[in-house]
């Protein structure tokens, strides 16, 4: 199926048979962060009763035991850092975005590896849309099962968190586990900024972490559906899929 879009006075055609899908998968041995112990997914077992048809059982029937925010994809919102703990379910009440996919070297700063303005304003050309998706070089298969607890990742300096915020972006994707450096005495600097908290907090935008963009992906200006499990939660297992843009003749 195909629908026409109209998008900075110009008509694109988009494809919504040809999703491309930017989510890591929740499953054992796929990414992790934060020191959190593995994936757990078993069956349930209730006396001589097992979940699994493999083990003769009647259905297979798993408990799943995963943290939203160290294993897979995930999107969260302002309830990450708010005492008020909104959920992500209450947050984000549209799924359709106009985004620009762009692509950056982090650059080395104090021995840090770190995401500037510069970089950014460099690639970033739609000044028109509510999403950005930022995929870091180098970009290798290695980040879909990478656990990143302790190895200091790539994070935004604060005038470039500055720079999105200025720039209207309201839902941000990263191929990261963090906006923020990993260990940074719990100031969560770029969180803040992003959602302008406390101060004059900016509801309803999102943070999506750990995505995967592979290397055939070209950067341009894509449909974004952000999709995600509907838990009331501060964050949640999500599944970002975009889609080409064609401008029509």
């Amino acid at each position: 199926m195909k629908i026409r879009l109209y998008h900075n006075k110009t008509h694109y055609v988009c494809d919504l048979e040809n999703p491309i899908d930017l989510s890591i998968p929740i499953a054992k041995n796929y990414v992790s962060a934060w020191g959190v112990s593995d994936v757990k997914i078993e069956p349930v077992k209730d006396g001589d009763w097992i979940g699994d048809v493999s083990q003769g059982g009647p259905v297979n029937f798993n408990n799943i035991f995963f943290n939203p925010h160290a294993h897979g994809t995930h999107t969260e919102c302002i309830g990450h850092i708010s005492s008020s703990k909104e959920s992500l379910n209450s947050q984000l009440n549209r799924f359709f975005f106009i985004t620009q996919l762009i692509s950056v070297t982090p650059k080395k700063i104090n021995g840090d590896n770190v995401i500037t303005k510069k970089m950014i304003c460099e690639l970033f050309t739609d000044k028109n849309i509510e999403s950005l998706i930022i995929r870091t070089l180098p970009n290798t298969s290695d980040k879909l099962k990478k656990d990143y607890s302790k190895t200091n990742p790539p994070y935004f300096s604060k005038s470039a968190m500055d720079y999105i915020v200025e720039m209207k972006i309201k839902h941000l994707l990263i191929d990261l586990p963090s906006v923020d450096k990993e260990d940074d005495a719990g100031e969560l600097l770029a969180h803040k900024i992003f959602w302008n908290y406390p101060e004059n907090p900016r509801y309803h935008c999102t943070i999506t972490e750990l995505i995967y963009v592979d290397n055939h992906i070209n950067d341009d200006v894509y449909l974004l559906n952000l999709q995600f499990v509907s838990f009331q939660n501060d964050a949640s297992p999500s599944r970002p899929v975009i889609f080409k843009l064609i401008k029509e003749k």
